[in-house]
């Protein structure tokens, strides 16, 4: 049996809510014997008890029995967290990270692998039976991750004065003020954790975080003080590419031109090989920092990724699958779907930086890309001409005003429609729109199987659903991506 791990469960206690504090003395009870059978929102198990009722439950996994001590009664069920593990999952194992505890970021650690993508395929599959209520001709099973650690090619860390405690830390008086560099928890916008290893990006990754700290604190830097919105440095990003190119992207609180030169030349002499080192000053309150001017410091100002037979140029704000392995993976299920024999007129619709569109190009007589953001569509355009692909032509605009029956009448009706919304799905407006087109087949990618099912059952007045593939994109998350293949009914 694998060994237990009752430290995610533990970790409740860190971050219940004020709310659920005040609650617990109102609604506390013990909930015995619940099985859990499976995992929903926020990575909680879900389970019943011998009279059948449900709970949510934080650490749990499927398989597990537990004692549930319950915070909150919401309608219909009850959340809470593992009170006592009377018999542990076999499925259960011990988290690999030391911060597993605190981050939350990697939620599943507690389930093995094969438990994942067990889950993962339910979870797409149940969208498309239960939410959209579909007939769906064939469930594939779902693509694995051939690397489930250090698969992530870009990381965001934040400087912060002030370190996140744990529980027994609060509970012994002492100070959070510490100089640290890491990941916030949820909903703590004042503090971070102080990441010391993540399994998420590979090296040089963490060599150069830490770096990052320890220079800026001998130089005697302020970290930034999200409270009063001030301090020097503030956030680091990391790029690392597959062919091990490397960008680091920093942002800087206060524009100090002389402590920037400083601070960026002691990073440099310790790691030369860094390919390109950007900044921006970042005075806002929120960290974003895509909607500033990015400064190159240092080295070239792309690096390069390789997808397949495909290169491309990255930059400082570009958007690019965070999971190259499995990014090639996801373009090869779509191919499958798409199945092009070379003369069809493709359209990828919302194409980012024309990452599908100018992967099958080859395979098609050519490809009608449209995605809102401009800066996205410049990098197609360069992608394209990098790899001397010219039957792609890319469109900057909102889908919904962009593709209409006179684009459509410009660019010939399309013979496969190649969908990738974001989360919130498409468009009421777009779905309209590809009723009419009526595109022989429709290839959907989705980062959400539930707006996905939505969608679906809207287009299945027209449209039969062939087949369904989980891609798992984000091991040890709740994340998974579900490509589903539509044919134009008789």
């Amino acid at each position: 049996m694998a060994t237990p791990s009752f430290s995610r469960a533990n970790a409740c206690h860190q971050v219940v809510s004020a709310y659920f504090c005040t609650s617990m003395a109102k609604k506390d009870f013990i909930a015995e014997a619940v099985h859990i059978t499976s995992i929903a929102e926020k990575s909680r198990g879900v389970g019943r008890d011998a009279e059948g009722r449900v709970f949510f439950v934080e650490g749990a996994v499927p398989g597990d029995v537990a004692d549930v001590q319950v915070i909150s009664k919401k309608k219909g069920f009850f959340q809470g967290f593992i009170h006592n593990l009377r018999n542990p999952s076999p499925q259960r194992i011990q988290p690999f990270c030391q911060h597993f505890d605190q981050c939350g970021g990697c939620s599943w650690q507690h389930l093995d692998y094969t438990g994942q993508l067990q889950q993962k395929q339910l979870m797409a599959e149940n969208a498309l039976l239960r939410i959209g209520k579909l007939e769906v001709g064939e469930f594939l099973p779902i693509l694995g991750a051939s690397k489930p650690v250090y698969y992530r090619n870009k990381l965001e860390f934040s400087f912060c004065n002030r370190r996140w405690l744990t529980k027994a830390e609060i509970a012994q008086g002492g100070s959070n003020l510490e100089d640290v560099l890491g990941f916030h928890q949820s909903g703590a916008f004042d503090k971070a954790i102080d990441i010391q290893h993540c399994w998420l990006q590979p090296e040089p990754s963490n060599i150069i975080r830490l770096a990052a700290k320890r220079i800026a604190i001998a130089q005697k830097l302020n970290f930034w003080d999200a409270r009063d919105n001030q301090g020097f440095v503030r956030n680091l990003m990391l790029r690392i590419t597959t062919l091990g190119q490397v960008m680091a992207v920093w942002s800087f609180g206060e524009s100090a031109p002389d402590k920037i030169k400083k601070y960026l030349d002691a990073v440099l002499e310790e790691f030369p090989q860094i390919h390109s080192v950007y900044y921006c000053i970042n005075q806002k309150v929120n960290d974003y920092m895509f909607d500033l001017d990015m400064i190159l410091y240092h080295g070239v100002p792309a690096i390069e990724e390789q997808l397949g037979h495909v290169r491309f140029r990255i930059g400082p704000k570009s958007f690019f699958q965070t999971n190259s392995h499995q990014a090639a993976a996801l373009f090869d299920t779509v191919a499958e779907f798409a199945q092009l024999q070379g003369h069809e007129n493709v359209y990828d619709l919302y194409t980012g930086i024309g990452s599908i569109a100018l992967y099958l190009a080859h395979q098609c007589r050519q490809v009608v890309g449209i995605e809102e953001i401009a800066a996205a569509i410049d990098d197609a355009r360069a992608n394209a001409a990098l790899n001397q692909i010219d039957n792609c032509v890319f469109y900057a605009g909102d889908v919904k005003d962009i593709l209409t029956e006179d684009f459509a009448n410009c660019h010939g009706k399309p013979d496969v429609l190649i969908t990738d919304p974001p989360r919130a799905g498409m468009h009421p407006k777009v779905v309209h729109i590809l009723l009419q087109l009526a595109a022989p087949r429709i290839v959907y990618v989705s980062c959400n199987p539930a707006t996905q099912a939505r969608d679906l059952q809207l287009l299945s007045a027209r449209y039969q659903v062939l087949r369904s593939r989980p891609v798992d994109m984000f091991p040890h998350t709740h994340h998974v991506e579900n490509v589903v293949l539509l044919q134009l009914k008789p």
